[in-house]
């Protein structure tokens, strides 16, 4: 369950950066075939590009492709890196699990207060803040599964 759902962590990042791809392609070569710009397309990708960050992190976190210092591994021993290991997961926990409290607060007060987001695209300006509970929240799953079983159950090719 929990590798599936890292999985499709993976997946959506992919997904998000390949149509950010897509549209940012065509927006280029329909300007230089003499066509209009998608005036809403660089708003898009504005927003699609945190929703690309927050589903790759604990994708790339479970694969152990996130980035670490490497330097420590090096000097430590293995039984002392895995206590770095954990430690540095329970910090990853509690800094994920606060990032949720404070953007829901956030997204909450958006919705309570109405604001409008009035570019191209009109929409309501708690839906940018949806994805950033969601992603921080998976992280705090994975980083939680680091606490609680540091050595894994893990299909993460780097393990």
């Amino acid at each position: 369950m929990h590798a599936a759902l890292m999985r499709a962590c993976g997946a959506v990042a992919a997904a998000v950066l390949g149509l950010i791809t897509v549209m940012v392609c065509f927006d280029v070569i329909s300007r230089n075939l003499g066509f209009r710009s998608v005036v809403w397309i660089n708003e898009v990708t504005e927003y699609a590009l945190p929703i690309a960050t927050l589903a790759a992190a604990p994708w790339l976190m479970w694969r152990n492709q996130h980035v670490r210092l490497d330097l420590l591994g090096a000097v430590l021993s293995p039984a002392a890196q895995r206590r770095v290991d954990r430690l540095s997961a329970a910090l990853g926990l509690i800094v994920s699990l606060l990032m949720v409290w404070y953007s829901i607060r956030m997204l909450l007060d958006s919705r309570g207060a109405g604001s409008i987001v009035l570019k191209a695209l009109v929409f309501p300006e708690w839906w940018l803040y949806v994805p950033v509970p969601i992603g921080f929240g998976l992280l705090a799953l994975e980083c939680a599964r680091r606490v609680l079983w540091p050595s894994g159950l893990v299909e993460g090719p780097a393990r």
